[in-house]
């Protein structure tokens, strides 16, 4: 007579991986890269390959020699993707040694300080942007003009404003006949309203980063929780700002701008760093949009993505704490 072996749940084993859903993120980025490829050349080939290769290098370097550990990580595409993450959040144009220094920050600070993927409190990649943002404003504010593939245009590239200086000289002089430097939604959307002043690496075409966001939502890597409720908060308060005073971009224009869709899809998804529940993912997702319009408009920098995810990361426990699922089979309490 064989023997019954009793063991605890769970008994059911599902496809779900770090490693499926990390590699899952990076080709859901293919499009956004590929598009930064196109505009940016060989600058964005440089910014994103130095980015993920030094995360890699330092996590392997801090698990081997710093922390002891036997079995490094990297090889699990988290580093990997916090690298891409970091050079989307970069201009094309950044030197090396400001990238290197992005990402040892990024990964020892940000991710490795904690204790490594499901423990760091704060998105790693926004860690290191930030970082850059504060110690080295002006190279981190110089936006390179499209159209300058080659070698020498990353050496040498000429730059310009972005449409979110404009937004932000609009609102500040309280003239909307400035909006007209703004290119229209439909030339964001599609990545060529960028002549001027192209922004980060990752910001440059809107169409790329929601065919990253359908793959994502059909491989059910994300739910649409996050990313809805930040765009939809931040398309409702831009146009009730617009309609008040039409020195404020329309809304269309305002969700399209900037880093928003790339923070709203990507960066505040993060498994670690974002509530669990769905109630309050739409709660933190609110408050990111909230946010990031108080920094854009009253703030001193034109973008505010980064500041709002980062802010929001901190009160991310306070949220898992405070909306909590109902136990399995237990009565709910009575008010």
């Amino acid at each position: 007579m064989g023997k019954l072996i009793v063991s605890l749940s769970p008994h059911a084993h599902g496809t779900d991986t770090v490693e499926r859903n990390m590699y899952g993120v990076i080709i859901a980025l293919m499009p956004a890269l590929l598009v930064s490829f196109w505009f940016f050349g060989i600058g964005s080939a440089i910014v994103c390959g130095t980015s993920v290769a030094a995360c890699v290098f330092f996590e392997w370097v801090i698990n081997k020699f710093i922390l002891g550990r036997r079995q490094n990580t990297i090889l699990d595409g988290s580093a990997a993707l916090t690298g891409l993450l970091l050079g989307f959040n970069l201009p094309s144009n950044l030197p090396v040694w400001i990238i290197l220094i992005g990402a040892l920050v990024a990964i020892g600070v940000g991710k490795m300080t904690f204790g490594g993927l499901g423990q760091n409190i704060f998105n790693p990649a926004l860690v290191g942007r930030c970082f850059l943002l504060v110690s080295f404003p002006a190279q981190m504010t110089s936006w390179p003009k499209l159209g300058q593939l080659g070698l020498s245009g990353y050496l040498d590239a000429q730059t310009g404003a972005t449409p979110l200086y404009y937004m932000k000289e609009a609102i500040k002089n309280d003239n909307y006949k400035e909006l007209a430097k703004v290119p229209d939604a439909l030339s964001v959307f599609l990545g060529n309203g960028y002549a001027e002043g192209a922004g980060s690496i990752g910001e440059i075409c809107a169409l790329a980063l929601l065919l990253g966001l359908a793959y994502m939502l059909w491989k059910k890597i994300i739910t649409w929780h996050i990313p809805v409720s930040i765009i939809g908060t931040v398309f409702v308060f831009s146009g009730l700002f617009h309609l008040v005073n039409p020195a404020y971009a329309d809304p269309l224009t305002v969700i399209m701008s900037g880093g928003l869709m790339l923070g709203a899809i990507f960066m505040a998804t993060d498994y670690v760093t974002s509530p669990m529940t769905p109630k309050g993912q739409i709660i933190y997702g609110i408050f990111i949009g909230v946010l990031t319009l108080l920094i854009r408009n009253r703030g001193s920098y034109p973008e505010g993505m980064s500041f709002a995810i980062l802010i929001m990361n901190a009160f991310t426990p306070l949220i898992n704490y405070y909306i909590k699922p109902e136990r399995f089979g237990e009565e709910p309490e009575k008010k």
